[in-house]
């Protein structure tokens, strides 16, 4: 199982960005949850097979419609507790 920690910022508040990544996470079979920051970024923690992780990182550098990604960081994580993709509350 491939978990990572990322960071997205750009416009990402207030486009749908996290109800557009349960639903792509979920499509992709992906654990984990994602977040507002009072920062203005987007946090998440992703975790499964490999290739699926990917293709949702590779999905989250365009975002939806509205969003604007400017960049994107990640760092290597412990795999969520928790089986399924969520919204948690902001940070």
């Amino acid at each position: 199982m491939d978990a990572k920690r990322v960071r997205i910022r750009g416009r990402v508040h207030g486009v749908g960005f996290r109800d557009w990544m349960v639903r792509e996470a979920t499509r992709l079979g992906v654990q984990g949850w994602v977040r507002n920051r009072t920062d203005g970024s987007i946090e998440a923690l992703v975790a499964g097979d490999a290739a699926a992780v990917g293709a949702l990182l590779t999905a989250c550098r365009a975002g939806p419609l509205l969003a604007r990604v400017e960049s994107i960081d990640e760092d290597f994580s412990d795999p969520p507790a928790e089986p399924g993709f969520r919204r948690v509350p902001t940070l």
